[in-house]
C-alpha cells in the first residue's frame, strides 16, 4: 500500500541499524505508524534528520509492508512550532501518551485533530496545566474510555454540590463529603464543558486523570512524569 501526502507529526525518532532511523509517526488517516527512513545519516542526508524531529508539520510518502512502512518523500508542511521551556516538556509528555496508549495503523481522524489543536496551545500562553488535562480527556475519550460527564453511575444528573469517587469503570460514584480521593460535582463539570477552572480545581482533576491513564499503562509509569515534574502536578 502506497500512501502520499499524509499529515504527519513525529512522535519520537532514533537511530536504526548504521545509516537508518526509527520514526514512530502521528497521522489522521493510519493513526500511529512505525516507519524506516533508510540512508538518512550521512552528511548529504543531514536535512532529512533536521526535519523528522517532534513538533515540525511533515506531508509524507510511504509504502506499508507488514508492522513497519518504508519512509520515502517527505516535506515540512509549515515551520517548527515555537515550543520553549516547559511547552516542550508537555509536548514530550503527550507524545509518550500517544506512543504509549494509541495502537499502531489505526486511524485517528479526531484525535489528530486535538493533538493539532494541543501543539497550538502550547505554542500560544494558553494554561498549561489546563490544556494537558483536556487532552487527556479527549484521549480517553477516543481510546474507548468516555467516563460520563452528565450522569453519576446510577444514572442520576451530577449534582455540582455533591462529591464523586471517579471509578474507571462506574463512572462517577456518590462519595462522602469527606473523601479526599473524591471530585466534586462542579470540578467535573468544568471538565466536561471547557471552562478553565481555578488552580486547586486543575490539581484534583490531574489526579482524578492520572489515576485512570495509570490503568491504562499497566503500572509502567511514563517516564515523562519524572521528567515533567511540577508542571504536570499544577
Amino acid at each position: 500500500m502506497r500512501v502520499s501526502a499524509q499529515p504527519a507529526w513525529v512522535l519520537h525518532v532514533r537511530p536504526w541499524r548504521e545509516t537508518s532511523m526509527l520514526v514512530e509517526l502521528f497521522t489522521p488517516d493510519y493513526g500511529r505508524i512505525g516507519a524506516l527512513s533508510r540512508s538518512v545519516r550521512g552528511p548529504k542526508r543531514q536535512w532529512i534528520r533536521a526535519v523528522l524531529q517532534p513538533f515540525t508539520p511533515l506531508r509524507i510518502d510511504f509504502q506499508q509492508r507488514g508492522e513497519l512502512a518504508n519512509l520515502g518523500a517527505v516535506e515540512p508542511a509549515a515551520a517548527p512550532l515555537p515550543l520553549s521551556g516547559e511547552a516542550v516538556l508537555a509536548g514530550f509528555y503527550v507524545n509518550e501518551l500517544l506512543l504509549r496508549l494509541t495502537p499502531r495503523n489505526d486511524p485517528q481522524q479526531a484525535l489528530f485533530g486535538r493533538y493539532c489543536a494541543l501543539l497550538d496551545a502550547l505554542a500560544s500562553e494558553a494554561n498549561l496545566a489546563w490544556t494537558l488535562r483536556c487532552f487527556e480527556r479527549d484521549l480517553l475519550t477516543q481510546l474507548g474510555y468516555s467516563l460520563s460527564f452528565a450522569h453519576d453511575a446510577n444514572g442520576a444528573a451530577i449534582d455540582p454540590d455533591a462529591r464523586y469517587r471517579i471509578d474507571p469503570e462506574q463512572g462517577a460514584v456518590r462519595a462522602l463529603t469527606s473523601d479526599r480521593s473524591a471530585v466534586s460535582g462542579a470540578q467535573w463539570l468544568a471538565l466536561a464543558a471547557d471552562v478553565e477552572p481555578e488552580q486547586a480545581t486543575l490539581r484534583v482533576l490531574r489526579r482524578v486523570l492520572r489515576n485512570q491513564l495509570e490503568r491504562l499503562l499497566d503500572g509502567r509509569p511514563l517516564r515523562s512524569w519524572d521528567m515533567l515534574g511540577g508542571l504536570i502536578r499544577k
